[in-house]
């Protein structure tokens, strides 16, 4: 279901927005499959940045391991 808004736009933007959308899409349906595409992004951007965190802190947690691990095997003066 759609929902009628209004939104002020700069001249020059409704321009472009015109030129974009042409004569295949109304302005209306170019704003939202663009605005679409736009959340979209920032959701995969939220799922990579949390994935980000994860696989550093397996990093630090494995590097810590891997090093108390060489530890006991380097040779003792």
């Amino acid at each position: 279901m759609k929902e009628k808004t209004s939104i002020t736009l700069s001249r020059d933007v409704l321009a472009k927005i015109d030129r974009l959308a042409g004569s295949k899409y109304s302005r209306s349906a170019l704003i939202e499959r663009v605005l679409r595409q736009y959340l979209l992004q920032r959701a995969h951007a939220r799922v990579q940045a949390r994935d980000l965190e994860r696989i550093n802190e397996a990093a630090d947690r494995l590097n810590s391991e891997a090093a108390d691990i060489i530890g006991y095997q380097a040779p003792k003066d």
